[in-house]
């Protein structure tokens, strides 16, 4: 996979609230699927599905120990989110204080004709 499907499968991930939230409970630690699940009002599939969207972009992973199955949170993706939307950031605001430059100089010439 590259880096922009990896960052296309983070954004959809993150475009949810349901997971959002999920990835907020596990950034306090590791958690099991029932103590990620508790406090949605949905169907364990319905769980089920948020958490194969968070697998697939790389932001939870899931051990299994006998019986019991952890999630974790995966950082790496959203550094890398993280990183691209600064890096827009950076460019638009370099763009930003070209377009003001430039009209700036508009309006000096603009006053310099009167």
């Amino acid at each position: 996979m590259n880096a922009a499907d990896r960052l296309s499968l983070v954004f959809a991930a993150l475009a949810d609230a349901t997971r959002r939230e999920i990835l907020s409970r596990l950034a306090e630690g590791p958690a099991t699927v029932g103590e990620v699940a508790a406090p949605f009002e949905m169907s364990a599939p319905a769980i089920s599905q948020h958490l194969k969207v968070l697998e697939r972009a790389g932001l939870v992973t899931r051990t299994v120990h006998a019986q019991w199955r952890t999630l974790s949170l995966q950082t790496e993706p959203l550094d890398e989110a993280s990183a691209w939307v600064e890096k827009q950031r950076d460019e638009w605001n370099l763009r930003l204080d070209a377009l003001e430059e430039h009209l700036e100089g508009l309006k000096k010439n603009e006053a310099k004709k009167q």
